[in-house]
This record gives structure tokens, C-alpha cells and sequence, in this order.
């Protein structure tokens, strides 16, 4: 299987989530003007404006029930808990590592290690990209790629009709990477981005819009998601509480009969 393949598919055909988060085309060299002054792309157009919208039930994904891959995923979270880096080597494909994001971004001359390491920001002196990694490899979930049998991909989309979500976008003018879900049931919405902020509401088991002024969270300190309630407030819930649609995804496959990582769909960029 050609590497590059994978990229429509891992983007296109993972869900109709997955499917929003495909590249747009970029123009042709000859099509850009020849002014004086460098070309600058336009501004982001500005979001929708926060309105109640009807909420949709969505289930988080089920446990991929494959015994040895719970076991092997396991032995990922110990390679990172310790950020061992030698033994998360171990636990990579010999070869053909893929990193996808508009396109495929791995190093042939590189080891499987070194590109996930360059996707993740592993050497980062803060240890941001562990924690990155921690968050990738921490949901038990995975789903087989339709097109790329042996290909799992880790979190698998939740559960939930497609066509009452598509009138969720459609009625919010919004897309699916403007959108998440509770990790479980019972979340609570707070006034303000503080873990002692009044909390004004909880939130069920359905989709929740995140809004694009996400705060940054201080060192140390717990982080929050800013998001529009169903009611058309906004409010912060807790970062762990909430899972966006529009996520990194770490992938696997079986190698000589073990399971191994073989590739990461996201990342920091080059």
C-alpha cells in the first residue's frame, strides 16, 4: 500500500467528521498576482454567531475489544508515562511510518521514532509533546479505515445520526471541527474559565459547540474550553471533559502478528 494513499482516506473516509478536516486546494503558482508586496493570505472569516441550537445525542466510542491491543496500548501509556523514548521506539513499525496532515509528512530516512517525534514536538524542552502524546494514545478506542483494512485508527468517531448532526451544522452555519462532545455524562459548565467558578449548568450527552477563544491556560493550572451551550450561553468547561471533533489521531497495525504504531494523523506541523 503506497503511503501517500492513505491521505485522502485517513481524511475522507474515517467519518463524516473526519471528512471536514481534508486540505483545501491551493492555487497554482501562475494564478497568484505579481505585486510589489508579498502575498498575504485573507483573514479566517469571522465564526458564526452563538445561537441555541437543538441538541444531537452522541455516544462516546466503544473499547476496541481486542485483547493484545488493549495490552500493547498499555505498554504505550507505561513508554510515556516515563517518556522513555527507547522503549516507545520499540512499539513502532520497522518501516512505513506515516505522519498525514494535508499531506504525508514522514521522513523515508528517517526512523518511525523520529518522525513521531517530529509530529508530536517530542523533544520539546517543556514536555508538551509527551503530554500530546499521553492524550493520543490515552482513549481505548480505535476503528479499522474502510478503504485500508489492518489500518486502525485511535479515538474512533462516537456514535450518532449523521443526518440529525448535519441539520445541527446546517441550522449553526457551522462546520464539525466547530463542535465536540462530553467525555461523560454530568460536565460542568462554569461562568468563567476557573475550577471555583459558579457552575451554571451541566451538560448531557450530546454534541456542544467549542468556540474558537479558547483561553490559554497559565502553567500549572487547570485548562478550559470555552463553549455555546444548547441554550445559546457560553461557559468553560474543563478541557479533559470535552472532546473535540477535530483531534489528532495515532494509528496502528499488526507487524509480523504484534501490534505496533504505525503512523500519526496531525501533529505541529514542519
Amino acid at each position: 500500500m503506497r503511503r501517500h494513499c492513505l491521505v485522502p482516506a485517513l481524511l475522507a473516509s474515517f467519518s463524516l467528521l473526519v471528512a471536514a478536516l481534508g486540505p483545501q486546494a491551493a492555487l497554482a503558482q501562475d494564478e497568484l498576482p505579481e505585486p510589489a508586496q508579498p502575498f498575504h493570505p485573507p483573514p479566517p472569516a469571522p465564526p458564526a454567531p452563538i445561537k441555541p441550537y437543538d441538541p444531537v445525542a452522541v455516544s462516546p466510542p466503544a473499547a476496541f475489544t481486542d485483547a493484545a491491543f488493549q495490552t500493547f496500548r498499555k505498554s504505550i501509556v507505561d513508554a510515556v508515562s516515563h517518556k522513555d523514548r527507547a522503549a516507545l521506539a520499540k512499539l513502532i513499525v520497522s518501516k512505513g511510518f506515516f505522519w498525514v496532515r494535508d499531506n504525508d509528512l514522514a521522513d523515508d530516512s528517517k526512523s518511525g521514532i523520529d518522525n513521531l517525534a517530529s509530529a508530536v514536538e517530542l523533544d520539546n524542552p517543556s514536555g508538551a509533546g509527551w503530554t500530546l502524546l499521553a492524550d493520543a494514545t490515552a482513549n481505548p478506542s480505535a476503528a479499522e479505515l474502510p478503504q485500508h483494512p489492518g489500518i486502525f485508527c485511535s479515538p474512533a468517531p462516537p456514535r450518532f445520526e449523521p443526518q440529525a448532526f448535519g441539520t445541527l451544522l446546517q441550522n449553526t452555519d457551522t462546520d464539525p471541527t466547530d463542535w465536540g462532545y462530553p467525555a461523560q455524562d454530568g460536565a460542568e459548565a462554569r461562568a468563567a474559565a476557573k475550577p471555583d467558578a459558579q457552575v451554571i449548568d451541566k451538560l448531557g450527552m450530546s454534541f456542544v459547540r467549542i468556540l474558537p477563544d479558547t483561553p490559554q491556560a497559565e502553567p500549572n493550572t487547570p485548562s478550559f474550553v470555552h463553549v455555546a451551550l444548547p441554550s445559546g450561553k457560553a461557559a468553560f468547561v474543563a478541557s479533559q471533559a470535552i472532546v473535540p471533533l477535530d483531534h489528532d489521531l495515532i494509528c496502528y497495525t499488526k507487524e509480523r502478528g504484534n501490534w505496533k504504531i504505525a503512523g500519526y494523523v496531525g501533529g505541529m506541523g514542519p
